[in-house]
């Protein structure tokens, strides 16, 4: 119990006002429960916003250890940025004029064939001895991934009808296009983003402020630009892959693998697992050709590729990176994935180099 006189955590004038006017206490209480209720309000309707800004963010922090490279090269920092913003639109205008449509074409057609590839696969000589053995198992799975794929309502329920498939199509679009134009101005600006929120912090803070802010970034940076090098070398292997093995709608799944090996740790091991169970459509071949000549890739990418791209951007334990990308995935999915490992860098960096030093000291 505060003895008289003692100040409280309001100081003695706030304390004897709130004493003397109770309600004026409980109105003040509630205007703050009611501006946090708004404010959480307000996020959940500008989510997607904010989740673009945050994407945006990230992509001109992957971007950024390009610039420097340039820089590097010779290019000033202003040429360097230009350069970079030009590749970025190139990127951006040959996905939509050169990939999307094949790959659109080749979901149609995937969706039409299968019902004749799975009679294909039915009426091959391997595919008797297998399902005997498995007590018919095999021929259920089939079955049920048959049904389930060519189903209309599926698709439709996906989709929530014809016009919500179209809206939702038009708001990606729009999202896109957004998040492009955010991420060039982004990248232009970035040091004098940088520059501004450095500001807000006390001079007597800043310098430190500064130097850890600018490695976790740096770090951020790295991790992104090489995970986004990774997947671009395992998609375009796993096409060139599947078009030599003869397995059809090859790039469907490179594109496939270029999103799903953004995943860490993992996403490999998945791409490699649906190739294979696709490629046995083709022939039991087919499917063990795959299956060995990625595993053989896993390998390269964990003892030759990650080393050399990813160098060390970020040092995190194996055991905290699939928590961190399993926490991630479960909140933002793929993004939430791809981001939560530097972000799990950066704490840890807080950690040692802060927090274990101030209690060393006490």
């Amino acid at each position: 119990m505060r003895r008289r006189g003692s100040p409280s955590a309001l100081g003695p004038a706030s304390d004897s006002m709130f004493a003397r006017r109770p309600l004026l206490w409980g109105f003040t209480v509630a205007l703050g429960v009611l501006l946090a209720v708004l404010l959480a309000i307000a996020f959940a309707n500008l989510q997607s916003v904010v989740l673009s800004v945050f994407i945006a963010a990230f992509v001109s922090l992957g971007l950024d250890p390009l610039i420097r490279w340039f820089e590097r090269r010779g290019l000033k920092r202003g040429a360097a940025i230009v350069v970079v913003i030009l590749l970025f639109i190139a990127v951006v205008v040959g996905i939509i004029w050169v990939v999307i449509p094949p790959l659109v074409d080749q979901i149609a057609a995937l969706i039409q064939s299968i019902p004749s590839m799975v009679k294909d696969v039915q009426s091959s000589d391997w595919y008797a001895g297998i399902n005997q053995a498995s007590n018919g198992v095999i021929s259920d799975i089939l079955a049920g991934l048959q049904q389930v794929i060519t189903d209309p309502n599926l698709w439709a329920s996906i989709g929530g009808g014809a016009l919500a498939f179209g809206v939702s199509v038009i708001g990606a679009v729009s999202t896109g296009v957004f998040v492009a134009v955010l991420s060039i101005y982004f990248i232009a600006t970035l040091d004098a983003t940088k520059h501004a929120i450095y500001q807000l912090v006390k001079a007597s803070h800043r310098d430190r402020i500064v130097d850890y802010s600018e490695r976790i970034m740096a770090s951020v940076g790295k991790y992104l630009s090489g995970m986004v090098i990774l997947a671009f070398c395992n998609a375009v292997f796993s096409t060139i892959l599947l078009a030599v093995v003869g397995v059809p709608f090859a790039l469907l799944f490179g594109v496939i693998a270029l999103f799903v090996t953004l995943i860490p740790l993992i996403g490999t091991v998945l791409t490699t697992t649906i190739m294979t169970v696709f490629a046995l459509f083709t022939s039991p071949t087919a499917a063990l050709i795959v299956l060995l000549v990625m595993l053989v890739y896993m390998q390269v990418e964990a003892y030759v590729l990650t080393p050399r791209v990813m160098g060390k951007a970020v040092q995190v334990p194996g055991t905290i990176v699939l928590i961190s990308a399993l926490a991630g995935g479960t909140l933002l999915g793929l993004l939430g994935a791809l981001v939560a490992i530097p972000i799990s860098a950066g704490i840890l960096l807080i950690l040692r180099e802060i927090w274990i030093p101030r209690q060393a000291r006490l």
